[in-house]
């Protein structure tokens, strides 16, 4: 591919902001997105903003007691548009940010800090009933379903005896019909762990050897088909997840991706083999997976396991010199992407040429 056929990334509105933030996400069918952070005072912030004529409009300022750490629009309907939250103390809210006073749903989910959160069964996307994930601190990885208070309705933690690891990434997947859901939790350790909510089991397992700082599926709402783990120390790995192995498991491709810790991934949502990953140094990666000519082969014993495909650097570029804390696609306009660096600053970027790859 030639220079000029590449895609390019481009940073279309740069804006700074007075506290550190940490996670960023697009309104569904609106240009407008929503940053969540920490003022320096030690308050939670969420910020609603709006494009407008190439340049952002705040639209709404909403302060809450605790700083708040990650968000999902994953479990809501497209008419409401709530936006759920998971704050430094635990706390799982769902805020109708026209009227953000009071959360319309509150529970207090963990006793530490939430790191991470995901959604799933709503805004069309995904099968079955809307349910939250919260993955913290204390170990413990639970689903929610806001329709139920108090209780989740799903709750992995370590068994009695085993280590408490901390949770640092949760993503829904596998939600092509309504029975059939799994979510996937990465841990400071290494450890990625598969769950089945069906059976309520353990599905697989297994450790990558650095801390997991971002999953995701390509696609939430069909059969598992790729799943991205990305960690510190700069590596990423792509697992096959069509084919599950009894004793190897699902086949992957590492590849090492940036001098520093690898913070996200996101996947194109108009092309899932599209993928940006966004690193330590302030840099951006945007790879294309390759599917190998045959996805399955059959190992000596006669057994079906997974073969993994090839990854390529389609383009990168440095934003900023500090990390870069969160990365969100645009689920309506292809490639229109916005990002949150802690150089307290968010970017609107537009990346060309997506539709031709």
């Amino acid at each position: 591919m030639s220079a000029f056929e590449k895609p390019q990334i481009i940073a279309h509105i740069q804006k700074g902001l007075n506290y550190t933030v940490f996670d960023c996400k697009w309104v569904p069918c609106s240009a407008k997105f929503v940053t969540m952070g920490n003022f320096a005072r030690g308050t939670g912030v969420i910020q609603l903003y709006e494009i407008q004529h190439g340049d952002l409009k705040l639209l709404r300022e909403i302060e809450k007691a605790k700083p708040i750490k990650c968000g999902t629009f994953g479990a809501t309907s497209l008419q409401q548009r709530y936006l759920a939250t998971g704050d430094f103390a635990g706390n799982l809210h769902i805020w109708n940010l026209e009227a953000p006073e009071i959360p319309v749903y509150s529970v207090k989910g963990h006793k530490e800090i939430i790191n991470a959160i995901d959604g799933v069964g709503g805004l069309g996307i995904g099968e079955g009933a809307p349910e939250i994930v919260t993955g913290s601190r204390d170990g413990t990885v639970k689903v929610w379903d806001p329709r139920q208070k108090d209780d989740p309705v799903a709750n992995m933690e370590p068994v009695q005896g085993e280590n408490r690891r901390d949770c640092w990434t949760v993503a829904f997947g596998n939600a092509y019909n309504q029975e059939e859901r799994v979510v996937c939790a990465g841990y400071d350790n290494g450890d990625i762990k598969l769950f089945d909510l069906r059976n309520m089991s353990l599905r697989w397992e297994t450790n990558i050897k650095n801390g997991v700082c971002s999953l995701e599926f390509d696609r939430k709402d069909i059969s598992m088909n790729k799943l991205v783990a990305t960690s510190l120390e700069g590596k990423f790995h792509v697992f096959d997840m069509r084919t599950q192995h009894p004793t190897k498991g699902f086949a992957s491709v590492s590849e090492k991706a940036h001098k520093s810790t690898v913070w996200q991934v996101r996947h194109l949502p108009q092309n899932r083999e599209l993928f940006l990953t966004a690193g330590g140094a302030g840099g951006l990666h945007l790879w294309k997976y390759e599917y190998p000519i045959q996805r399955s082969k059959k190992d000596s014993e006669g057994v079906e396991m997974g073969v993994a495909g090839s990854v390529s650097l389609l383009q990168n570029v440095t934003l900023s010199t500090q990390p870069i804390s969160s990365l969100d696609w645009s689920p309506d306009k292809r490639g229109l992407c916005i990002c949150s660096s802690f150089d307290q600053m968010v970017r609107v970027l537009i990346v060309t040429k997506l539709h031709k790859i």
